[in-house]
């Protein structure tokens, strides 16, 4: 008989807080201006799922 190798559970990330919205900003690159805009620009992204939003100014 073959030997039985334990079964180990796949990790699961911890999104819960971000599923209802409460996501962790963080600023993730700053465009000193934008051309086309012709506003300031800051990129945010959520350090927990990885999620961007635009922020112009």
């Amino acid at each position: 008989m073959a030997d039985i190798l334990p079964f180990k559970r796949p990790v699961k990330k911890s999104q819960g807080l971000c599923q209802h919205g409460y996501h962790k900003w963080v600023v993730w690159q700053k465009k000193p201006f934008d051309v086309r805009q012709g506003k300031l620009v800051t990129v945010y992204r959520c350090q927990r799922c990885g999620k961007q939003k635009v922020e112009k100014h």
